[in-house]
Formats: structure tokens, sequence, C-alpha cells
């Protein structure tokens, strides 16, 4: 596991900080300061990864000549991979505890829960805890080809897989069969659960499926979808580079559909 999550630091590891500033996490030569800086407010231990504690905090001051400002998606795309779990778990604890500070129910200041990461109202009694947002992904294949598609927010020329929210009530399955229909007007058989990643953008559960096309023709969602089609697994465009889940899909369905050749 590259995300342990035990109540207190192992001691038997060595310790590292994760500095916010604003927008921007400060990074020691692309990975956590080993040293705290000399100001900053109090620590809260995020978890360990098996290699070092992690401890996160917010700066004040000046920082380190040597360290680096990074925002938020560079340093995940930047950190070596059994980090990003870690530095995601900050993230979203830390937008946890600012956006979390009045009772949503009658406004009274929530107090810290004592066995958890929850945070508590003492005047109604509402308990609060840190969203979480499960959104679906998925890869569809036709032959060997994968349908990939782009938003009109992407970089120029990028693709990647369908992506979707769940909505209240809905299953994971009945969400990844409408929002490929929505977003490109196909049908789907097949569908397969493979892997799972948090993202903090702000606080994602991301669910990866790979599914066959069963029929239709490629409609794009207007104001969702710029662009969709298929594409050969030896000529694909530009997609999703690092440590995102979008990555990690498309080359696993690669490696599958060119496994089935063999």
């Amino acid at each position: 596991m590259t995300l342990n999550l035990p109540d207190v630091a192992d001691p038997t590891l060595p310790t590292r900080w994760c500095l916010f500033d604003g927008q921007q996490v400060w990074l020691d030569a692309g990975t956590f300061p080993a040293q705290p800086p000399a100001h900053s407010s109090n620590p809260y231990f995020i978890g360990h990864n098996g290699r070092f504690n992690l401890f996160s905090a917010e700066l004040i001051g000046a920082a380190p000549a040597s360290w680096q400002a990074h925002t938020l998606r560079q340093a995940l795309q930047g950190l070596p991979a059994d980090a990003v779990p870690l530095l995601a778990r900050a993230a979203q604890l830390r937008r946890f505890e600012h956006s979390h500070r009045f009772c949503g129910a009658c406004a009274h200041p929530l107090q810290p829960h004592q066995h958890d990461h929850g945070r508590g109202c003492p005047s109604c009694g509402e308990l609060y805890y840190p969203r979480l947002s499960p959104a679906m992904m998925v890869a569809v294949t036709r032959g060997r080809e994968i349908l990939l598609a782009r938003g009109p927010h992407f970089s120029p020329g990028l693709y990647s897989a369908l992506a979707g929210f769940v909505e209240p009530g809905e299953t994971l399955e009945a969400c990844v069969e409408r929002e490929t229909a929505e977003e490109v007007g196909i049908r789907i058989r097949q569908l397969q659960y493979v892997g799972s990643q948090s993202w903090p953008f702000p606080h994602s559960l991301m669910l990866a499926f790979t599914a066959e096309y069963a029929g239709g023709e490629i409609t794009p969602q207007p104001g969702e979808i710029e662009a969709a089609d298929w594409f050969d697994i030896d000529h694909l465009p530009p997609t999703p580079a690092g440590h995102s889940i979008a990555h990690w899909l498309i080359r696993h369905t690669v490696e599958q559909l060119r496994h089935r050749e063999n």
C-alpha cells in the first residue's frame, strides 16, 4: 500500500513535510522537504507510504531559497507515484478544514471530532466529514480502437477517456451507461471495473472502467464534448500524462487489446 493511515506517525520512518502556501505547494528537489520551515501553522499528520511519514502545515513567511513553489496539479504530476496519494489526502483534508468552520445548519463554530477527521457542532449536534465526489471514467473499445474525447477546456489536441460524476441515487454502472450515452450518444456492454484514484480537484474519487461498444453513432454532447472519435491503438492522439488515472486507464486498455491479439 502507498497510503497508510495510522492514528500516529510511525517512529521507525523519517518525516517529510507538505507545506501549503495559498494555492501553492512547496517542494525541495522534486519531493517533500525533509525539514520543516522556521515558521508554519500547527502540523497535521497525514499518514505514511512505508518510506516516510507526512505532516501538513501552512507556510508562514518566506520559504527556504532551495525550495520550489508548484501548483497542486504540478506537484501531483511531478512527485514519485507513492507520494501522490499522500498529497491528494493532504489537499482534501486542508480544503475540508477551510470550508467547514461553521455549521451549515445553525451557523455555530464547528469543533474537531474526537475520534476521526470529522467536525462537529456543539450547538445542534450536526457532524461533517470530508467530502468525496465519486466520478466514473470509461475507456470504450471497438475491436482494436478506443473511443477518446476532448472537452472545451482541454489543452489543444489532447484527448482522454469519457468521465462524469455519479448522480444521487445512481449506481456506478448506471452512471457509466448514462454518461456514455449523454456525452457521445453510444451504447456499451461488458462493463468492467479496473481501478480508482483519489483526485483532489477538489474532492473527486475517480473510478475507472472498461467497456465494449454495443451500438450507436458518435454524437458529441454540445457544451461538454468538443470532439470524439475512434482511435487505433497504434495511432493515439496526445493523452493525459503523469500519475492521473486517465493516463493509467488508457495505457491499461491498450495493453489489454494488445494481449488479445497475441
